[in-house]
């Protein structure tokens, strides 16, 4: 009988998909081949929101003691009134990892990056820095990726992790392409207040909503939605001066932080899409996950989770007892209607942001989805 186990793969994308996948399948005993087009391996500066499913993702591929070194977990959500500050409610975050882990934790997306990537490389995987895929040839029982650089992988199976732009997916013949939401989001890491001891948003502002998390001992990570501005402002640059004014409006710690800005500090700005591959994410032996095949709006803090989430169950199941070509269906079956959910509530968190409704409970859209997170993924 046919060893049933994947013996190489190749993995397309660094980010947090990719290092986890390449990361799980290394540790399976399986030879992964990961090209990543950016010929330096480090994540975005801003911070990032992680919610317990994430975390027991992290912990399932050894990298969650680290993470939770540089990281500051906290287990509640305070609503505040954008003038002064002052507190509307506060509630517990459901633990969607399991009891014995944090229900969130605030960190730098280029701490995580760095333990992801050093944990790559420990465990041998192959990395290909400053390339990615230029041609793909199925061969029924295997897969041919020439890549950019001119050199050739043959594997076992192709996985596209390359984020909401996926160049592999558009390759498949998959013709969904990310749409606007109708909203932007800056991003700025600061100094933190003495006072912030967990994640807080602000509403009833002159934008859509601001807030923040703190994500060190000495930093917090801030941000500020409102509607889709001209694209010259898409990026990262010393944008402090342009925040500080689109902020305006904002008491509190948000106040203190945005009072705090120099001009010059550098911001992010982003117009925020979203992606759901309702059609197979594989085409014979190569198939997109992570954001390549479903990206939500930040509503919910649950895009790093359903691609952690993606990249583990994957692994686990590509190195059953079953065949590729049954695990290939049986894993989107498994995670389409879980990260279906998310993008929908957060959509509709969404549009409730964009346009209030009298009948609008985004208390309840986020409590459900959390509870219900907390079913294996």
């Amino acid at each position: 009988m046919t060893d049933a186990r994947v013996s190489r793969v190749l993995v397309v994308g660094g980010g947090i998909t990719g290092s986890v996948l390449s990361l799980a399948l290394a540790q399976r005993g399986v030879d992964v081949v990961l090209a990543e087009i950016r010929p330096e391996w480090t994540g975005a500066g801003h911070g990032i929101t992680i919610q317990g499913n994430a975390l027991k993702a992290f912990r399932a591929v050894g990298v969650l003691d680290e993470l939770m070194a540089h990281g500051v977990p906290f287990d509640l959500l305070r609503l505040k009134n954008a003038a002064d500050g002052s507190v509307i409610a506060e509630f517990p975050t459901p633990r969607t990892g399991g009891e014995d882990l944090p229900a969130t934790m605030g960190a730098l997306r280029s701490d995580l990056a760095g333990i992801l990537a050093r944990a790559v490389i420990a465990v041998g995987v192959d990395v290909r820095l400053g390339t990615t895929v230029s041609d793909i040839t199925d061969l029924g029982d295997a897969v041919t990726a020439t890549l950019s650089d001119g050199s050739t992988v043959t594997a076992d199976l192709l996985v596209g992790a390359d984020g909401i732009r996926s160049q592999v997916r558009s390759m498949l013949g998959i013709e969904t392409v990310p749409q606007p939401v109708g909203m932007g989001i800056w991003r700025v890491v600061a100094p933190r207040p003495a006072a912030m001891d967990c994640a807080e948003v602000y509403y009833n502002g002159p934008k859509y909503k601001a807030g923040y998390s703190p994500i060190s001992a000495d930093l917090c990570y801030a941000y500020l939605l409102e509607g889709n501005l001209d694209r010259a402002h898409v990026g990262e640059y010393p944008g402090g001066k342009v925040l500080k004014e689109r902020s305006e409006g904002y008491g509190g710690i948000w106040g203190e932080i945005r009072d705090g800005l120099a001009d010059d500090a550098v911001v992010n700005y982003q117009w925020i899409e979203s992606v759901l591959v309702q059609d197979p994410w594989y085409r014979g032996r190569s198939l997109v996950i992570g954001d390549a095949a479903h990206a939500c709006p930040p509503l919910i803090a649950q895009g790093a989770a359903m691609c952690a989430e993606d990249a583990v169950v994957l692994a686990e199941m590509l190195t059953g007892d079953d065949p590729v070509e049954s695990v290939l269906p049986a894993f989107m079956a498994r995670r389409f209607p879980r990260v279906r959910m998310v993008l929908d509530n957060s959509l509709q968190l969404a549009r409730w942001e964009m346009s209030p409704t009298p009948d609008a409970d985004p208390g309840r859209i986020m409590g459900e989805t959390l509870q219900a997170l907390k079913a294996p993924a």
